[in-house]
């Protein structure tokens, strides 16, 4: 007998900076229930779907969200009662329907998404299916190499970097576990260098570390000493990737390098910047080196290095298929970075890593800096075969969550388990 949705809950809980989030229950009539937590992000796309938050500042600061709560009880639930929920594509096409609007501005896109992802973990229990083999199928057989962020500047963090996230990539490990290995050993090497040389060892919102480095320089040539140190061979077996999250520093047209003191650089001084720096580290990855709307730079970066690094869009994309369409008709990167809270939903999500593989690009999976215990985008990873997650460093449990879930799956897959980008 087909299984149907019977009740849906929510509830108001707090993510991994202490600001207000979404969890979502969705119970079917034989009993079983599926569970999604909505993560929340710090540097953030215009573009994204709208995050609903109450504006009540007698609340949280204004950051509650119990408008969206009572918008999954009192406006998506009754929609959805009594349906299979197996049925994916039509509940979340339904749920648009109800919201009727462009970024998701009325019901939210973290009622929508919280709903759409525990209807996911719902059917998948109910067919006796891991999530990654319910959402993947037989060929979900694919563990990514784990981006794992080793040094926080920009947004997340009060440190001495203009960029985001300084990231290492075990791009030689033979295996996820032995990728893992590499990128924690790698991580308490570098723990203990920024130690010595007097710098803080305090965390960002992500997990690594945010020391007040000299230069963005600086930040590269200390993890290629802790890869050294850990005993790894930087390039070959460990290699770098970054996050600028350029738009965080982009202002009236320039891109203020303030925080490291180089000044003001034009968008063709960045290129080449980067090009300087992957001639001279062995970076494989750049997201976001241009600012959300400066559609040239990126076109001019992914001439001049796409094909040897890869290029990937954030809050250029905002894992929407209409930039997706249009940044491939452009040129504009190689591979773009799949946030589900970005679009709000587990089909969009899909249509998005669809529109990749159709062009050949690439695409990594991702976390958001404020972030839960839900493990679901471990799962999707495998699920969608790209390769590549990132989900923050080798500390904070909401980020070791996703990285044990994956420890998991590859166990269970056992001899049938691919690992590489």
């Amino acid at each position: 007998m087909t299984a149907r949705i019977q009740a849906i809950d929510a509830l108001e809980i707090l993510d991994s900076r202490g600001n207000p989030t979404v969890r979502v229950n969705v119970h079917l009539d034989n009993g079983i229930t599926g569970t999604a937590s909505v993560p929340s992000g710090a540097s953030t796309g215009e573009h994204e779907a709208v995050e609903l938050r109450d504006g009540d500042k007698a609340r949280y600061g204004g950051k509650g969200v119990l408008r969206a709560v009572s918008n999954v009880e009192q406006l998506i639930a009754p929609e959805l009662l009594g349906l299979d929920p197996r049925e994916q594509t039509r509940i979340d096409a339904l749920m648009l329907q109800v919201d009727g609007t462009e970024n998701k501005g009325k019901l939210g896109a973290n009622a929508i998404l919280g709903v759409s992802q525990a209807v996911a973990r719902a059917a998948a229990a109910s067919c006796g299916l891991p999530l990654y083999a319910y959402l993947g199928g037989a060929g979900a057989v694919h563990l990514p190499v784990p981006m794992m962020n080793v040094l926080n500047g920009g947004k997340h963090a009060e440190s001495g970097m203009d960029f985001q996230e300084f990231m290492i990539m075990p791009v030689g490990a033979p295996s996820f576990a032995e990728a893992l290995r590499w990128g924690a050993e790698t991580f308490h090497a570098l723990k203990k260098i920024l130690s010595a040389k007097g710098y803080a060892t305090g965390v960002g919102d992500e997990g690594g570390f945010a020391p007040q480095v000299k230069s963005n320089e600086e930040a590269c040539d200390l993890i290629l000493e802790a890869i050294a140190k850990a005993g790894y061979r930087p390039g070959e077996q460990i290699a770098l990737a970054l996050d600028p999250a350029a738009s965080s520093f982009y202002e009236d047209g320039m891109y203020r390098l303030t925080r490291s003191g180089q000044g003001d650089k034009t968008s063709e001084d960045m290129t080449e910047l980067f090009k300087t720096w992957v001639a001279k580290y062995p970076i494989v990855s750049i997201e976001d080196g241009h600012a959300e709307n400066d559609w040239e730079g990126f076109a001019s970066l992914t001439d001049a290095i796409g094909s040897r690094v890869q290029i990937v869009g954030d809050d250029l994309l905002v894992t929407n298929p209409r930039f997706i369409e249009k940044a491939i008709a452009a040129g504009s990167c190689n591979a773009v970075l799949i946030k589900l809270n970005q679009i709000g939903s587990v089909s969009e999500t899909m249509a998005a890593i669809h529109l990749c593989r159709k062009a050949g690009w690439g695409f990594v999976i991702s976390h958001r800096s404020g972030e839960t215990e839900d493990a679901f985008i471990a799962d999707f990873a495998v699920a969608m075969g790209g390769g590549q997650i990132k989900t923050g460093s080798a500390c904070r449990s909401e980020r070791i969550a996703k990285y044990n879930r994956l420890l998991e799956i590859e166990r269970a897959l056992g001899a049938s388990a691919v690992f590489g980008a």
